[in-house]
């Protein structure tokens, strides 16, 4: 196996099952079709795999195009150990409704956080209120 640099090393992954994870968080599943110079990718019976505690569920994406700046991860996976997971699978609607129930809760702790600053005199100023220098 010759050494090949840049994106082109992913040339032998192509037609292989992959993990991508995105700069949002987001964590898709699909086969590599295509790649390009600037790591920009094309991923086909792409699935959107949500984790919440020891449970997961799986949305069907079909093709997905990704830029390149927006992958944070690549991954190829074992087909053969794919399947031994300590998770439990369960259904789009369920998976949801346990991520929304998640975010809620992070919300009420983020809120109860910032009162508790206040009420000792400190703010943490909000990220749409920073200056991009």
């Amino acid at each position: 196996m010759n050494y090949m640099p840049g994106t082109a090393s992913l040339i032998e992954d192509i037609d292989k099952k992959h993990l991508v994870l995105l700069r949002d968080g987001r964590t898709l599943i699909g086969f590599l079709r295509s790649i390009d110079q600037f790591a920009n990718l094309v991923l086909h019976q792409t699935v959107e795999r949500i984790h919440v505690g020891k449970k997961y569920g799986d949305i069907p994406r079909g093709i997905f195009v990704v830029r390149g700046e927006n992958v944070v991860l690549l991954g190829e996976i074992d087909l053969e150990k794919e399947s031994d997971t300590p998770l439990q699978q369960v259904s789009i609607e369920e998976i949801l409704e346990e991520q929304r129930a998640e975010q809620q809760t992070k919300l009420e702790a983020e809120k109860l956080k910032v009162r508790a600053l206040k009420d000792r005199g400190l703010s943490i100023p909000r990220a749409d209120t920073l200056d991009e220098y």
